[in-house]
């Protein structure tokens, strides 16, 4: 296993990160919009809100206790689908968020800075998406070989500390933390921080992603003549995403888009709703407006707050206005000589392209395309085939990847004989 895992602690990552700022489950959806937009991984922590007195210091243990679930885009715009929150969009935007998301605690995990980088990818390869990790006073952030010397002392543990550390790893009994002060590292963090440590990680950057056995061959999908609200019905959990696939006889799937959250995620969320529940799932991604004269098409309700801030609105106040529904403002580009879904599958379509890398692709590779498009997630495809879709890639396979146990290299018979003079040279 690479030493950086191994001397290296969580506190590493959380050099710069922000003060963690909760978003509470009686928020509304019009404000997890503009939440969203400026998260990560296409989601955002909800909490239930706190009860304690100002005055009274919040334990880390309570505060992950008060955590409910992470509500991404794909949760929103499934919500909005349903009839009766189209009927009344203003209504439906300002549903609490508690109606919408799922509670699922285990999708974050309170960790102590000190805690080793090992440890802390066991509890990604396990289903947590989230590290909640205190802000310290003291920590200054260890980038050397022998960041295990937390503060300049070995971590010791401390039974007293209200963390969940890893206790066959030392903790600091001298650290101070900021009282109500954390941040929140996302797998997208621990990716980043792992694609500067390459060198490091050799030979595994250059090995393909089927020799190590990071193509996850159980992903989700839905039939590009069905329709997308199918998808509803379906709740991929990592990654949020389906492929939306054209079946060949022969049983392979060919992959023209993809529904997720990562796609969804700075879209226009009331077009994506109107779309998601009236189209099929072959024209919610490669566009409408081919197969349909513009009359045809439905006239939505749009508030200007929802986008955010950007638009100069402020405390979620816009104004409403209606406008022609347009693949385009769910990021998806029309190709107007497509006489079908596949058609158009060579065409530059923008957002709505499929992000996808071959089985033969380094993992490197594969690291920098999620990375550099912020997905969380590359569809695999066969090596000599462009849209023959065989698998998926995401956090949780690259983790489980990088973290494997390399077989002890083999001395060449050179190096064999070499030694066998030597010693014998020696007698």
């Amino acid at each position: 296993m690479a030493s950086v895992f191994i001397y290296h602690v969580v506190g590493d990552l959380t050099v710069g990160k922000p003060e963690l700022v909760e978003f509470v489950e009686t928020d509304t959806i019009e404000l997890a919009i503009a939440a969203i937009g400026e998260s990560t991984e296409g989601g955002i922590p909800v909490w239930k809100r706190r009860l304690l007195p100002g005055s009274v210091v919040e334990s880390g243990e309570m505060r992950q206790q008060r955590f409910v679930g992470i509500l991404d885009s794909l949760d929103i715009v499934t919500f909005l689908a349903r009839s009766e929150c189209l009927q009344d969009q203003e209504r439906a935007m300002k549903t609490p968020v508690s109606e919408v998301v799922v509670p699922s605690s285990s999708l974050l995990r309170l960790v102590d800075p000190g805690t080793r980088l090992i440890d802390a990818l066991e509890m990604t390869k396990q289903g947590v998406k989230r590290l909640l990790v205190p802000k310290s006073t003291v920590w200054r952030g260890m980038s050397k070989r022998f960041s295990i010397l937390y503060n300049g002392k070995w971590l010791k543990n401390n039974s007293s500390s209200n963390l969940a550390v890893n206790t066959n790893r030392p903790s600091s009994s001298s650290t101070t933390f900021i009282r109500d002060k954390f941040c929140c590292l996302s797998r997208e963090d621990i990716l980043r921080f792992l694609i500067g440590c390459l060198g490091a990680l050799a030979p595994l950057p250059l090995s393909s992603i089927s020799s190590l056995g990071a193509v996850n061959p159980n992903y989700s999908s839905v039939d590009a003549s069905s329709l997308a609200i199918e998808v509803t019905g379906k709740r991929p959990q990592d990654p949020r995403a389906l492929a939306v696939v054209e079946n060949s006889p022969d049983g392979e799937h060919k992959i023209i888009g993809e529904i997720s959250a990562s796609r969804l995620w700075k879209c226009d969320y009331v077009a994506a709703a109107w779309a998601l529940a009236n189209l099929s799932a072959g024209q919610f991604v490669m566009g409408v407006e081919d197969n349909v004269t513009p009359r045809s098409l439905p006239e939505i309700q749009v508030n200007n707050s929802k986008v955010g801030p950007s638009n100069g609105m402020a405390n979620g106040v816009g104004s409403n206005r209606l406008r022609k529904f347009s693949s385009r403002s769910i990021g998806f580009f029309s190709n107007p000589t497509s006489t079908s879904f596949g058609a158009s599958r060579s065409m530059y379509r923008g957002r709505s392209a499929p992000l996808t890398c071959k089985v033969t692709s380094s993992l490197a590779a594969v690291m920098a395309q999620m990375l550099s498009h912020r997905a969380t997630h590359v569809w695999v495809t066969e090596s000599e085939s462009e849209d023959i879709l065989v698998g998926v890639v995401g956090y949780a396979d690259i983790l489980v990847a990088v973290t494997k146990q390399q077989p002890p290299s083999i001395p060449s018979n050179r190096s064999v004989e070499g030694l066998a003079t030597g010693s014998e040279i020696q007698s």
